[in-house]
């Protein structure tokens, strides 16, 4: 039926998700799911909200969420753009924001979305090597560009930029968009949303899919000065006008309100993090550092292939990434407790 698409559709190399096996037992640490649930009150509130009033369209604005994320982070409501998940406010910014004549810059090892959207939007890119220690050297980012984009965190590495080579960047690059990739900022790196009042050209995006435990709700959100913002509420409401429903809505919403049970979530999984490379490093099993809810690691002398091959045979999954430079790693999401004891366990089995 190919005869039917639009040209362009024969050149898209679709993303590639993580995998969603329907398997009993599971050990699942492959996608970064966060281990533990949604805040009480975010449930509690979605449930309020199941009722007749599902009939009628949601607020297209959003505005109770943009409310509540202001005021979390102290900034101006119209600073905040909301969507279905951060994947879609980044195919607004791409759309938006990042397609200029200029190529724009991003790592060579990063979020695998990136080069889609470019497909996607007819967007060219420089994609910059990372380091040998696979970290992001902002410095090498020439100021000649139509924007650049990183995550921070970085994925799939993990490893984390301090605000100060970000500010860096920012006050040599004014003249194109900076957008921070924070979907994992809440693991033990610094937001730059504090740097949004001083740079107009900066645009933060977040979701609430891992450190709020809400993936499966599909909330993504956008902090820049209004400018920036405009733009995205301009691509948004001549694609989507309503993107989020109400029980996303309020949902998030509660979420962002309830900061102890955020606050002591995010704490469990740094500390489970902690202990978790802990015990890889006893096995011999080298990992990057990670401020994220997963660690990117590699074992000396093994196959990453068989090995994730290995722990699949003992109902583990983890995440293979077949790449230059990064196919001896594998990501491994920061589960549970008793799912990061699994790990171990079927790791000292299988290197026995």
């Amino acid at each position: 039926m190919s005869k039917f698409w639009s040209s362009f559709v024969h050149d898209l190399v679709p993303y590639v998700p993580g995998e969603q096996p329907n398997i009993a037992n599971l050990v699942k640490l492959n996608t970064n799911e966060n281990p533990y649930g949604p805040s009480p009150k975010a449930l509690a509130a979605m449930q309020a909200e199941l009722n007749d009033s599902l009939r009628l369209y949601p607020d297209p604005n959003s505005d109770v969420l943009k409310q509540a994320i202001a005021e979390y982070y102290g900034v101006d409501k119209a600073s905040v753009f909301v969507g279905n998940g951060s994947d879609e406010v980044l195919a607004h910014v791409f759309h938006g924001l990042l397609r200029h004549e200029k190529p724009i810059l991003f790592p060579d090892i990063t979020y695998s979305f990136y080069p889609v959207y470019c497909g996607l939007y007819g967007v060219s890119f420089r994609q910059l090597p990372l380091t040998e220690s696979f970290e992001i050297d902002l410095a090498q980012y020439p100021a000649d560009n139509g924007g650049i984009i990183f995550p921070n965190p970085n994925a799939p590495t993990g490893v984390a930029l301090g605000l100060a080579a970000i500010e860096a960047l920012l006050a040599r690059n004014t003249e194109s968009v900076v957008v921070v990739d924070e979907a994992y900022v809440d693991f033990g790196a610094e937001t730059a949303v504090g740097l949004v009042a001083k740079y107009p050209n900066l645009l933060v995006t977040q979701t609430l899919s891992k450190s709020r435990s809400l993936a499966g709700l599909r909330v993504g959100l956008a902090i820049g000065q209004p400018a920036l913002i405009e733009a995205l509420e301009r691509i948004k409401n001549s694609f989507n006008s309503y993107p989020l429903g109400r029980m996303a809505i309020v949902g998030a919403a509660a979420a962002f309100a309830d900061r102890d049970y955020f606050e002591a979530t995010c704490r469990a999984v740094v500390e489970s993090r902690e202990a978790l490379v802990a015990e890889l490093d006893a096995l011999g099993i080298e990992v990057l550092p990670s401020a994220a809810n997963f660690v990117f690691a590699t074992l000396p002398g093994h196959d990453a292939g068989w090995l994730a091959q290995q722990l699949r045979e003992r109902g583990i999954i983890v995440r293979h990434f077949r790449l230059p430079r990064i196919d001896q790693f594998l990501r491994i999401t920061i589960g549970a407790p008793e799912q990061n004891l699994a790990l171990v366990k079927a790791l000292q089995e299988i290197l026995q």
